[in-house]
């Protein structure tokens, strides 16, 4: 199982924000898509940074309610990881727990070609479970 057949399934459409936009216009962002991060691009949709509610809650517990009229840029994680759709689910599910982080933007040719969630992760890795374990009892009952 691949990070492509996850995007195939859920879509490959990502929330983008520039640099420029507030924190408080980001956090705006997340709560009006009901989602956990949105991936910061350049002019030319290179990823330059991530910005979950972590980071922000983060912010403000550090810096105060200033913070929200800064720009995102101070605090985006700018040292994204990335993964490519050739990645398995078991490699994505260790660089997400390692890294510690819940959502994974998917590069492709420099570009965001889509982002997956450690939920993504985990329906995915369950699926192949359940279909083993179904395999197994056809074969036993065979």
């Amino acid at each position: 199982m691949t990070v492509k057949a996850i995007l195939d399934q859920k879509g490959r459409d990502v929330i983008t924000v520039t640099q420029d936009l507030s924190v408080a216009e980001i956090g705006k962002t997340l709560s009006k898509h009901r989602i956990g991060a949105v991936v910061v691009v350049d002019s030319a949709d290179r990823i330059c940074g991530i910005v979950s509610e972590r980071d922000i809650v983060r912010a403000i517990a550090e810096t105060g309610p200033s913070i929200l009229d800064e720009a995102v840029s101070r605090v985006m994680t700018t040292a994204v990881k990335v993964c490519d759709e050739s990645q398995t689910v078991n490699q994505v599910m260790e660089t997400m727990s390692s890294g510690r982080f819940r959502h994974l933007p998917v590069e492709t040719d420099g570009k965001i070609g889509g982002m997956i969630s450690i939920g993504d992760v985990v329906r995915k890795r369950i699926e192949q479970i359940e279909r083993e374990a179904e395999e197994i009892k056809a074969y036993i009952a065979s």
